[in-house]
C-alpha cells in the first residue's frame, strides 16, 4: 500500500510541474530572429522539477511539459525535439546532483555539481536544437542564431530555479524535494562532531 501511495504521490506531483514547466513555457515567449523558434522562462521549472522530483520523473514532467508547449503554442514542429532535449537536460542536471548527495559533499561541493550538470545538460539541449533546425532548414548558418538565444534562455532559467529553490527551501515545503542541498551549518556540525569522536575515543582509552 505505502508503495502504491508512493506511486501516486509521484504521478500527481509530476503532473503538477508539468503544468507548470507548460506554463512557464508557453506565457511569456520571446521569437528568436530568423528561426520559427523562441526562448521562455520554461527551463526554470524544469530545472525546479528535478530538484522536487529527482531525475526520473523529474526529466518526464520537463520533457511532457514542454513538447505540449510547443504543440499548444503552434510550435508543433518542434514537439519532438523539445521532448527529447529537455528530457536530457533534466536528467543530466538530476544524476550531477544525485552523485553529489551520495558522496555525502558539502553545500558548497554540492552547488559545484549541480552548477556543471546545468551547463552540460543546457548545452546538451542547444545542441539538440540546433542539430534539428540543420535539418529543418537544409543549412548550418541560420540555427546559429537561436545558439546564443538558447544558451541565454537555460542561464536564465537556472539562476531563476535557484531562487525560487532557496526561497523553498526555507518553508515547509522543503519536505517536498528529493534533492535537499545540504546546510552550511549542518556541514559545519557534522564534520565538528567527526573530528571530536576520536577524541573521545582516546580520552577512554
Amino acid at each position: 500500500m505505502a508503495r502504491q501511495n508512493k506511486m501516486v504521490y509521484n504521478v500527481v506531483l509530476t503532473a503538477m510541474m508539468m503544468c507548470l514547466v507548460l506554463l512557464m513555457t508557453f506565457i511569456i515567449r520571446i521569437p528568436i530572429p530568423g528561426t520559427h523558434g523562441y526562448i521562455h522562462l520554461g527551463d526554470s521549472m524544469v530545472f525546479l522539477s528535478v530538484l522536487i522530483l529527482g531525475w526520473k520523473w523529474g526529466a518526464v514532467a520537463a520533457a511532457v511539459g514542454s513538447a505540449l508547449a510547443d504543440f499548444v503554442g503552434g510550435f508543433a514542429i518542434y514537439a519532438p525535439v523539445t521532448l527529447v532535449a529537455k528530457g536530457i537536460m533534466a536528467a543530466v542536471v538530476g544524476l550531477f546532483i544525485q552523485k553529489a548527495l551520495k558522496k555525502g559533499l558539502s553545500r558548497g561541493k554540492t552547488r559545484v555539481f549541480e552548477i556543471i550538470g546545468m551547463v552540460i545538460g543546457g548545452l546538451l539541449m542547444v545542441a539538440c536544437y540546433y542539430g534539428a533546425e540543420t535539418v529543418m532548414y537544409g543549412n548550418w548558418v541560420v540555427p546559429l542564431a537561436g545558439v546564443f538565444m538558447n544558451c541565454l534562455q537555460f542561464v536564465v532559467g537556472a539562476a531563476l530555479a535557484f531562487l525560487i529553490a532557496e526561497s523553498l527551501y526555507k518553508t515547509p515545503a522543503k519536505k517536498v524535494f528529493t534533492y535537499r542541498i545540504p546546510d552550511a551549518g549542518k556541514n559545519a556540525q557534522s564534520k565538528a562532531a567527526a573530528k571530536a569522536e576520536p577524541a573521545v575515543e582516546t580520552a577512554g582509552k
